[in-house]
């Protein structure tokens, strides 16, 4: 079934829920949005959600390689060559890996729609549902009390915490939380690139008895080399995230010594499902696991995550979260949440639909 119409138009949301990191705060995001359509009126969607500091793409060179009829070169092409146009994808838009993603999740939406099955079915799906965590940025201590009572009472038990601004604080509030929210509850890190070597081997040492389940990018991007001397056992629960956007920065995090235990893939940092699934593959064969990740988007790059991540042996963790905050999406449907878990809709594609 050909392609015959490409469509795509840029929506900005709004967080209900502002937060800071340890380099920024965020209060709204910008995400591009793909619909491809076939004659017979089936649809696959995609979304874009550049981050320069993540992605090392800006929205508007990602709006210049989705908008304006930047995707005409699709239309006629067939919904089965989904190999050869993900390869394309890479070629045609190599800097730009949100945008590419988006046509990537767009095209896997498609085909998986026109075999009328669940993309995690054509992926080969592994796990039926998995938790995920949820997000608390850097706030003040009461702040972050009520927020994980909230999330608590909406049934999440996993905590991602944001730490990196100042360590001291930091280890208060991890502190209190622990006492607050108790043994049974799950609390994993991130500095987001905010801490020294040296903070590191303090916050190890002064949290250990918080039975934190990992630390996600602790060091900066160009602090690799002192990263790969930590203990091994500290670098068994690292989780690489912004070192981590392509093939090749796998395999260079897989290198002996090896820098972390746990690749972070997301989306938008690699590229989309196509990449994604490769660096899975590495990640397996060195015996990494995985968590998959993701920005502030819509259900519908939320729910492709989900699915791939349901389909990879090697996953251990999700960080699907991305949605739950914006004041308003173009779609419905997607995953399913209860009790923190997350798990695909049994409809076609991603189970997406236009409102």
């Amino acid at each position: 079934m050909k392609i015959t119409k490409v469509t795509a138009w840029v929506e900005n949301f709004e967080l209900t829920r502002p937060y800071s990191i340890s380099s920024r705060r965020i209060t709204a995001v910008e995400n591009i949005l793909v619909q491809l359509e076939t004659a017979n009126g089936l649809v696959g969607l995609g979304c874009a959600s550049p981050a320069p500091s993540v992605t090392k793409e800006s929205p508007q060179a990602c709006r210049e390689n989705l908008l304006h009829g930047a995707l005409d070169w699709l239309v006629g092409r067939e919904t089965y060559e989904l190999v050869a146009l993900c390869r394309e994808l890479e070629t045609r838009y190599p800097a730009t890996p949100a945008a590419r993603a988006a046509v990537d999740m767009a095209l896997h939406d498609l085909l998986a729609r026109h075999l009328d099955i669940p993309l995690v079915t054509l992926l080969g799906q592994v796990f039926p549902r998995l938790p995920t965590s949820i997000t608390i940025g850097i706030k003040s201590l009461a702040e972050t009390l009520a927020e994980a009572e909230e999330y608590l009472g909406r049934g999440f038990r996993i905590l991602k915490v944001k730490v990196g601004q100042n360590l001291e604080e930091d280890l208060e509030r991890l502190h209190q939380l622990r006492a607050k929210v108790g043994a049974a509850v799950t609390i994993r890190v991130d500095p987001n690139q905010g801490y020294s070597a040296a903070d590191v081997t303090r916050f190890v040492a002064q949290s250990a008895a918080l039975d934190l389940e990992f630390l996600e990018q602790p060091l900066p991007v160009q602090a690799l080399a002192t990263q790969r001397t930590l203990p091994e056992a500290l670098k068994a629960r690292i989780a690489a995230d912004e070192n981590l956007l392509s093939e090749r920065d796998a395999l260079d995090l897989i290198v002996p010594p090896r820098a972390c235990g746990i690749f972070n893939i997301k989306l938008m940092k690699c590229g989309g499902l196509t990449p994604a699934r490769r660096i899975a593959d590495l990640a397996q064969t060195a015996g990494i696991t995985l968590m998959w990740g993701c920005m502030d988007e819509s259900i519908i790059s939320i729910t492709a995550a989900l699915h791939q991540a349901l389909a990879h042996p090697a996953t251990r963790y999700l960080d699907l979260d991305g949605s739950l905050d914006l004041a308003r999406d173009v779609v419905q449907g997607g995953f399913i949440l209860e009790e923190g878990y997350l798990r695909p809709r049994a409809t076609a594609g991603l189970g997406v639909e236009r409102i």
